[in-house]
């Protein structure tokens, strides 16, 4: 199996991008929204009951996923160092046990970018942050922008690119089928 882990800021595109991949290359999608969605319908986002629900949540995806060794598998990620570290490790650590595969892909775009993304109305029933002082106030409080400093990334700025190139990109740097 093939773990395709694309993270960055809220509204840099993470989604949209893995909808892109994932029409080209028939991988699914387990996206950052799916299992932080469940796990915030019964706990409070930030308490430790949510944090340890939804880690584990999606590190047992991510093992019976590569159990089964399916194809592959896109996953978005909201990464703010140094808080989600841990589970960085423990995902690479499942993923290897299996004798799979993890390509982290760090997406960002200009920071006035993000600003008009975050309006976007796909984003506005989505549970996800959509307005620019809640941007604002995750970018101050949390270490959002930057790239997880202990793996290999694929970095791509798209802030000119659309998501059809920037999944055709990954695809083609990490030859996937």
């Amino acid at each position: 199996m093939v773990l395709i882990f694309i993270y960055g800021p809220a509204a840099v595109g993470k989604l949209t991008t893995a909808k892109s991949l994932s029409k080209i290359t028939g991988y699914p999608i387990f996206h950052n929204h799916l299992s932080f969605d469940l796990v915030a319908s019964i706990f409070k986002f930030g308490e430790a009951d949510f944090l340890r629900l939804n880690d584990k949540i999606r590190l047992m995806m991510f093992e019976e996923a590569a159990k089964k060794q399916i194809k592959g598998l896109i996953f978005t990620f909201c990464y703010s160092d140094p808080l989600d570290n841990n589970f960085i490790k423990k995902t690479i650590k499942v993923i290897e046990k299996h004798k799979s595969r993890i390509f982290f892909i760090h997406l960002n775009c200009d920071k006035s970018i993000l600003f008009e993304r975050v309006k976007n109305i796909s984003r506005q029933n989505s549970g996800k942050i959509n307005d620019e002082k809640k941007l604002q106030k995750a970018i101050s409080k949390w270490n959002i922008l930057s790239k997880i400093s202990f793996v290999d990334n694929l970095e791509i700025d798209n802030t000119k690119l659309p998501p059809e190139k920037t999944a055709l990109l990954i695809k083609k740097y990490y030859k996937l089928k």
